[in-house]
Order: structure tokens, then C-alpha cells, then sequence
């Protein structure tokens, strides 16, 4: 035999149910608080955390600045075998797609390397993209870098689409990688 609910247990979950409710309404993030992944972080799917550092003939490059590109920043040593083992296909893929809206940006983790190192190297294998000395160790802290080299793929927008930690990266994969992202800017 059911027995009917008193009216006052009815009434108590009722008001749990519209306090819950209210609740959910509340603490809700408003919409426009909501950041797409516009948060500088060495991640994919983050904003790829800004920098300004100059190249090995003292310009100055800041990566905001580049939006609208498709950005690879390649942070690299010139001790590094994998670092060194990997630019001529970096150049390849530079010089292939520089006038259709890409850039790679050479970071030279100088707080580990000598700047006459660097352009001995830069020298010696003819390298034409930016050469970037993070002297201070900016980039190097801001993009968490545990191995050489560590590349970040960052798309028109600023996000970055793909990191490859260590090296090195195939004239394919860089080539597969740039045309992908191209595609969103053409």
C-alpha cells in the first residue's frame, strides 16, 4: 500500500529543487568570460606566449606582431645535434613557403649557447629565416622548455596547432604542417 507524501515533504524538495536551480543560474561563467583557449600556454590549443628578443644582427621581432602568419618557432641550440640536423629542412620549408604567409623564427637558447656559436652555425649552413637570441632565458621559461629542440606550429590566429619536442623534424612533416595551416589563412 503507497502512502501519499505529506505536504510539507513536498514542499522541502520543491524548495531544494528551485535553490539548485538558482544555484546552477548563479555561479554559471558568463559567456564572455569564456577564453578559446586565449591564454598564453606552451600548449596546443593555447595562445602561444608573446615574446620580443632580437636577431643576431640586432633587429627586433615580437611574436604578436607576426598574427596573421603561420609561425614556427623553433627553439634550438647550435651544440645540439638534432637542433643542427633538422635547419636545412627548416630553410627548405622557409624558402618554399615565406611569400605565401609563413615564418620560422630560429630561438636560439642562448643562456646555453654562445652568440658566436650561432652565427658561425647560421653562417655555415646558410640559414636565411630569423635567428632569434633569447640571451635572458625569456622564451626558453615562458615556453617551459625541457629538451632541445622544441618546435610550437602557431596559427594565424596566435594558437598554437602542434608542438614537437626533440628532433629532428622531416622535410615532410614540416612541409605537412605549414600547407595544413595555410589553408586556413587562403
Amino acid at each position: 500500500m503507497k502512502f501519499p507524501q505529506p505536504l510539507y515533504t513536498r514542499l522541502f524538495y520543491s524548495f531544494i529543487l528551485v535553490v539548485g536551480l538558482i544555484w546552477i543560474w548563479y555561479s554559471a561563467v558568463p559567456a564572455n568570460m569564456v577564453t578559446n583557449g586565449e591564454i598564453p600556454a606552451p600548449q596546443t590549443g593555447f595562445l602561444a606566449p608573446d615574446f620580443t628578443l632580437k636577431t643576431l644582427d640586432g633587429q627586433t621581432i615580437q611574436l604578436s606582431a607576426l598574427k596573421g602568419k603561420i609561425v614556427l618557432v623553433n627553439l634550438w641550440a647550435s651544440w645540439c645535434p638534432p637542433c643542427k640536423a633538422e635547419m636545412p629542412a627548416i630553410e627548405h620549408v622557409y624558402q618554399t613557403y615565406k611569400n605565401k604567409g609563413f615564418v620560422a623564427l630560429g630561438v636560439d637558447s642562448t643562456i646555453q649557447d654562445t652568440p658566436v656559436n650561432v652565427t658561425s652555425f647560421v653562417k655555415d649552413t646558410n640559414l636565411s629565416f630569423p635567428i632569434l637570441l633569447d640571451e635572458n632565458g625569456l622564451a626558453t621559461r615562458l615556453y617551459n622548455i625541457q629538451s632541445l629542440p622544441t618546435s610550437f606550429f602557431v596559427g594565424p590566429d596566435g594558437i598554437i596547432r602542434d608542438v614537437v619536442i626533440g628532433g629532428p623534424m622531416s622535410e615532410a612533416y614540416l612541409q605537412s604542417q605549414v600547407e595544413k595551416m595555410l589553408k586556413e589563412v587562403h
